[in-house]
């Protein structure tokens, strides 16, 4: 005699869609078919699965000679973003490290510091992008390349900075959200990351130099070829050719996959240290848990392409 088992009856149940799926994720740190090789002019140690590496036995204040130029630029595309121990560098020295990977870029929305090519960044005197996840001036027609961060004086707690792969993000996308989005395009402008901290006569006189440009959704990295997500918090706000009420769902659907834990790494600053990430990768947050406590950083920005 056969007898079937019944599954037992469940209540009704059902979790919100466009939300962060729950299960494994898919890591995969470099592109299909790419060849690790080891680093043979410095030490890496790595911070996480799939993005953020240490870099050791690295005197950044140096010149960098074509062979470590080459193996950093490596690192870089592998790890997305590389960090040197307390470095204490010139502003002339950060900037001569930058200038290695093109021409340097300004933004006059922000304060400078002794150079004004060096953004600084100390929200006890001019507030500052904290608390949100972003990749640099997206606003741009051609968005920075990446970006050269300092401490130079920091909190006795807190403060910590976090990036995030949006390779991996795009990776572990719901197979019908990359095919809804594959091809689209959508908006960029500066106006509603930096309104939320500057008054209108301050963004106003930038508005003609500053008019919202369009960059797909999905960029390919320009030398590894992956696959990103290229939406953020701060300055995108619309799919084109999408109704607002759907654009608006896939938004923040695309700008939640930046919060999974599996695809950051979270630094700890000591003052000197220094970041070095690509911008063309990754998202990152600046922790704003220090208050009232004061943190100040400078930033070199160099110029990028525009997004394919």
């Amino acid at each position: 005699m056969t007898t079937t088992t019944t599954a037992p009856a469940l209540r009704a149940h059902r979790i919100p869609a466009d939300g962060l799926y729950e299960g494994p994720r898919e890591l995969r740190r470099v592109p299909e078919g790419w060849t690790d090789r080891p680093y043979e002019l410095f030490e890496l140690v790595p911070r996480g699965r799939v993005i953020g590496a240490e870099i050791h036995g690295v005197d950044l204040s140096r010149p960098l000679g074509p062979a470590l130029r080459a193996e950093l630029d490596r690192a870089l595309l592998e790890w997305k973003v590389l960090f040197f121990r307390e470095q204490h560098l010139t502003s002339l020295q950060q900037r001569a490290f930058a200038g290695h990977w093109g021409e340097l870029e300004t933004n006059p929305l922000l304060a400078t510091g002794d150079d004004p090519e060096v953004a600084r960044l100390d929200r006890t005197t001019v507030p500052t992008f904290e608390n949100v996840w972003h990749a640099d001036v997206t606003f741009r027609e051609r968005p920075a390349l990446g970006a050269v961060l300092q401490l130079r004086e920091v909190p006795p707690v807190g403060g910590d900075t976090m990036w995030a792969d949006m390779a991996a993000a795009y990776d572990n996308l719901p197979e019908e959200v990359k095919e809804r989005i594959e091809g689209a395009r959508a908006v960029h402008d500066f106006i509603p990351g930096f309104s939320r901290f500057y008054p209108p006569e301050r963004l106003a006189p930038h508005q003609d130099r500053f008019p919202p440009v369009e960059h797909p959704v999905v960029r390919r990295h320009p030398v590894t070829g992956r696959r990103t997500i290229f939406v953020n918090a701060s300055f995108t706000t619309r799919i084109v050719g999408f109704a607002q009420e759907e654009s608006d769902r896939l938004l923040r659907l695309l700008f939640q996959q930046a919060h999974a834990p599996e695809f950051q790494v979270r630094y700890s600053w000591r003052a000197g240290d220094v970041a070095f990430w690509d911008n063309r990768a990754t998202q990152h947050y600046a922790v704003n848990d220090y208050t009232p406590h004061r943190r100040v950083a400078e930033r070199v920005a160099i110029a990028g392409d525009r997004p394919r």
